[in-house]
């Protein structure tokens, strides 16, 4: 109804254009907003007071004459001009019930639109270092990126999902060496485990397979390899301790070997990240490797490119970058002391690369813990001489867990954690899906867990998809009664839907395209989630204080041709979420 309404206005606009009431080279930015109260009609626009500056006219007498232009249409029942210049519209009581074949006739298809025009965008998340399993907390970055891709989908985005994976650099080496030190206990050392290694009993699976594969090739003494070492925390310091064991391995074993541990463990556990994100319906359309940064010259050109504009120095040894001189605040190093560049500097390079490949927008979804990171990338960006404006970076808080009303405690590094695949488990993917979408990303997420495996109208997703297998019930009802469905019947009658539960599920279904078009303009997928929650409250009433299959064919037919578009529409808004709609429950 608001693109309809908009697209009488735009009409009005040109027409006004042409007979001179409106300058030709305006071009106004038309939007159209429901009511707030009725009684003030049900849609409204500032169109007037918006084009009242640049026209050089009082808003009232532009809302005059685009009033006087408006082409006739069956929708509107009346336009009024409210306050300084408001244009208020009544919508024609019989127009509201063409939400019910508009539904039907689209489909799968209702909802979706052509807003984006096909513009290129791209949306990297999750991107965990793999230096172990998915947990809880990647689990919602990853459930909010792709409902984001879906809904950027939804309005007619050519959306690209990708994968950026960390395959280089100081974590990975840590990984390696905590799978090695493994390795050598499996080959019967008996050595202290770093503070700083990674604990998880991924780590003994991974070192179990190196063993057997390798036997004990790789084998050094631990006397051999504690020369020399500084201490480990308590004691010392379990940074300089954990790069001291990373450079003695690297010492210790040749090339080949070095990169043949590295290897599996990134290998083994980018497999099961691949695995996990699969069946929870996450897939990409690239993994794109960091290494290939370095191996294609990208760091490199990023580099010299920062350096030939001036945007770099050199402060003992290191090469920094000028980042405070836009805005960030302090100066970031890209090489350090040692030759080596830093993380930052493959970051910079990445998103020069993205923009390189023609993505008219690159939405980056990182979480919360990244904010100080935004800044200075988007500086780095302006420096190369790039539109920043074209990254948006949209921050994910942590999700917390509850069993019995009791926090779940979770520490990654020392391997105590709940994984993504453990809490598909116990909830299900769906509940999962559901109930990490169901707040801004912003906002912190309690998540219960008993809540999302009951069964109850207090668990929201069950309540949404009750709904759904409810109508799927009335068809099955129908037919034990005897009746046939005749939709052409319901359609020619949807004027006998006067009650108020009748009329108050028409207004819901008509919403639906302006919920999934703000949604994904707002990246906001708890949007769908609170207004299929509303949908279906509408419908349960409804449900419950009427009968659909009753004598009189007519009525019949139009109360089940109205609950299938409501049927319709929460399949829809369930698929962008990815959660499955039920035929029984």
């Amino acid at each position: 109804m608001k693109a309809e309404i908009a697209k009488l206005l735009s009409q009005a606009i040109s027409k006004c254009q042409s007979d001179g009431s409106l300058p030709a080279d305006i071009e106004p930015a038309i939007q159209v907003d429901r009511a707030r109260d009725t009684k003030h009609g049900d849609f409204a626009t500032n169109l007037a007071m918006t084009l009242a500056k640049p026209a050089r006219k009082k808003p009232r007498d532009i809302a005059e004459s685009i009033i006087a232009q408006l082409p006739a249409s069956d929708l509107i029942e009346k336009v009024e001009i409210a306050g300084p210049g408001f244009i208020n519209f009544y919508i024609n009581q019989q127009a509201q019930f063409s939400i019910v074949p508009t539904v039907l006739k689209a489909g799968a298809k209702f909802g979706q639109s052509d807003i984006g025009a096909g513009k290129r965008v791209q949306v990297e998340f999750v991107s965990a270092n793999p230096t172990g399993p998915l947990h809880v907390g990647h689990g919602r970055g990853a459930a909010y990126g792709a409902v984001v891709a879906n809904l950027l989908n939804a309005i007619g985005y050519n959306v690209h999902r990708e994968y950026y994976v960390n395959d280089a650099g100081r974590q990975m080496n840590i990984l390696a060496a905590s799978v090695w030190l493994r390795y050598l206990e499996l080959c019967g050392e008996e050595l202290p485990f770093p503070v700083n290694g990674y604990k998880g009993d991924y780590v003994w699976d991974i070192a179990a397979t190196l063993h057997r594969e390798n036997e004990e090739h790789m084998r050094h003494s631990w006397d051999e390899i504690n020369h020399a070492l500084p201490a480990d925390a308590p004691d010392g310091d379990k940074e300089e301790y954990i790069d001291a064991v990373i450079e003695k391995m690297q010492n210790l074993l040749r090339p080949d070997q070095y990169r043949l541990v590295f290897d599996m463990g990134l290998n083994y556990i980018l497999d099961d990240i691949r695995d996990d994100l699969q069946n929870f319906g996450v897939v990409y359309d690239e993994w794109y490797s960091e290494r290939t940064l370095t191996d294609n010259g990208a760091v490199m050109r990023t580099l010299e490119r920062l350096q030939s504009s001036g945007h770099t120095y050199e402060k003992a040894g290191a090469i920094w970058f000028k980042s405070s001189d836009f805005g960030d605040e302090k100066d970031r190093v890209l090489v350090r002391d040692n030759g080596v560049t830093t993380y930052f500097a493959s970051d910079i390079a990445y998103h020069m690369d993205k923009l390189e490949r023609g993505f008219d927008r690159v939405i980056d979804i990182w979480g919360a813990d990244h904010h100080g990171y935004v800044p200075r990338v988007k500086a780095a960006l302006e420096a190369l001489g790039d539109d920043a404006s074209k990254l948006d970076v949209l921050l994910v808080q942590f999700a917390v867990l509850y069993r019995g009303g009791e926090k779940v405690q979770m520490s990654t590094r020392s391997g105590d954690f709940v994984t993504l695949r453990q809490l598909r488990k116990e909830v299900g993917s769906d509940a999962a899906r559901f109930f990490y979408v169901m707040r801004k990303c912003e906002q912190h997420l309690d998540f219960d867990l008993d809540l999302a495996k009951s069964q109850s109208n207090d668990n929201p997703m069950y309540y949404i998809q009750y709904a759904h297998a409810r109508v799927c019930s009335v068809a099955r009802q129908l037919a034990d009664k005897g009746h046939a469905f005749d939709e052409s019947l319901g359609l020619q009658n949807l004027d006998k839907l006067t009650e108020s539960h009748e009329s108050a599920i028409l207004t819901r279904l008509s919403r639906y395209p302006e919920i999934i078009e703000s949604a994904a303009t707002q990246h906001e997928p708890h949007q769908v989630v609170h207004y299929l929650r509303e949908l279906a409250n509408d419908f349960h009433t409804y449900y419950n204080a009427h009968q659909f299959i009753v004598e009189d064919d007519t009525l019949r037919n139009a109360r089940i041709c109205l609950i299938h578009a409501v049927k319709q529409v929460i399949a829809n808004g369930l698929g962008l979420l990815d959660v499955s709609a039920p035929d029984s429950m």
